[in-house]
């Protein structure tokens, strides 16, 4: 039975830790601890009361009201002069009042649409942060990757070169090399010593910057899985048709257009005439003197119309004006604006992935190049330490080259689906 136990948790660890190497476990974490995305989720739910809040308009409202009031007279006298008893009196009056809103010139409907259009606009707000911060775990852990290869690419070249100083120092006492050799590969080794130190600190503030997006502790990068696939278009065209209906700046900057418009039919209908009908029915004990108790029902029609305000109705209605026109400008500027960044996007990612197949033949050709120059070096032929050292440091470059080209393509990838307005946590494949 034991043994079964041990297999199935064993099964579950593996499982569990696999998942924890993957880019979505992450971006899922960063999604969940993001502080500002929180914030964004707290003010789309806020967003929707505001539709409740502008639905009232439309509903009656029933008013329960009640008072008691206590009044004693003293010190009275009647016209000769003689004085009166004193007296007190009870008043206790209840009332309940319906008002029903007829007609408000509009406003009440325009009211309603603009807190439709701004709880879009608070939707839109919280995916535009959802994608950023997929965008910035995405990029936190493809570079920790690339850092920490770097960081052993530098670690394995400050061994290859400590081997190197050994070893011409046992060829020095054969006479095999000069001195000068010897000073070069020292000279090397401590080279190579400062670039580890420098790759050391790059990871380090790498995985600073990982646990500041995600707010989890940074990862085992060896157990890392490199791979993430993002569903892109096919052509700049595509992807520009597909910014013009996705892209959630645009989407926020109609939609800002289209508050606008309303709120310049709510002040123009601030001008028109309005209408309410008012219920109320009110009992009152001790009324009077004269009168115990009283009940009565009131029903009211108000109309009203606002015909001047000094003039701050037609400058109202000019402002709305004006900021509609000024909304409907910032539009067609970020709809050029973004052609531009889906220009730019597009470029990058279509650049990294030629860069990132240059990259992978000189990274091919520097190992065949250094693995001939090693193998003439150590036995002896005409290759100097010079020429090694060189060979190595092109190994070494075309090494972090490449993997930072492959850091760079993937992350173009996000950067360009980012623009698109199509980046979500189910994209990543």
């Amino acid at each position: 039975m034991k043994k079964y136990i041990l297999i199935i948790f064993f099964l579950f660890s593996s499982n569990y830790l696999q998942a924890q190497d993957n880019l979505k476990f992450y971006v899922k974490k960063a999604l969940s601890n993001n502080l500002q995305l929180n914030a964004e989720r707290k003010n789309f739910e806020s967003a929707k009361q505001n539709k409740n809040i502008s639905r009232s308009d439309f509903l009656p409202s029933i008013t329960l009201s009640g008072d008691q009031t206590s009044t004693t007279s003293t010190n009275r006298t009647n016209q000769s002069g003689t004085s009166l008893a004193d007296s007190n009196s009870d008043l206790e009056s209840k009332k309940i009042l319906v008002e029903q809103k007829i007609f408000s010139g509009f406003k009440g409907f325009n009211t309603f649409k603009k807190s439709d259009l701004e709880t879009q606009k608070a939707n839109l707000s919280l995916k535009k942060v959802e994608q950023q911060t997929i965008l910035d775990t995405a990029s936190a852990y493809f570079d920790l990757i690339f850092k920490s290869k770097n960081e052993e690419f530098n670690s394995s070249n400050v061994n290859l070169f400590e081997r190197q100083v050994d070893s011409d120092s046992a060829r020095l006492q054969k006479g095999e090399i000069t001195l000068t050799d010897l000073a070069q590969s020292e000279s090397s080794l401590a080279g190579a010593r400062a670039n580890l130190i420098k790759a050391k600190t790059k990871l380090l503030a790498s995985k600073a910057n990982f646990e500041r997006v995600t707010r989890e502790k940074s990862p085992d990068t060896k157990n890392l899985n490199e791979k993430a696939l993002l569903i892109l278009p096919n052509s700049f065209g595509e992807s520009l048709e597909l910014a013009k209906k996705d892209n959630l700046d645009i989407l926020i900057s109609k939609l800002d257009f289209e508050i606008a418009k309303k709120d310049l039919n709510i002040e123009r209908a601030r001008l028109s005439p309005s209408a309410s009908l008012n219920y109320s029915k009110s009992e009152n004990s001790d009324f009077s003197s004269t009168v115990d108790d009283t009940d009565q029902e009131t029903v009211k029609a108000t109309i009203t119309w606002p015909i001047i305000k000094g003039g701050e109705n037609i400058s109202t209605i000019k402002k709305s004006s004006y900021n509609k026109q000024r909304f409907q400008l910032i539009l067609q500027d970020t709809k050029n604006r973004i052609n531009t960044e889906i220009s730019n996007a597009w470029s990058k990612y279509q650049s990294s992935k030629s860069v990132l197949e240059a990259t992978r033949a000189q990274l091919k050709a520097a190992e065949i190049a250094n693995e001939g120059i090693t193998l003439e070096y150590d036995s002896g032929n005409t290759r100097t330490t010079l020429e090694l050292i060189q060979s190595r440091s092109l190994l070494l470059d075309a090494r972090i080259t490449f993997a930072r080209s492959e850091r760079d393509f993937v992350v173009s990838q996000f950067e360009l689906s980012n623009q698109l307005g199509s980046l979500s946590i189910k994209s990543i494949k």
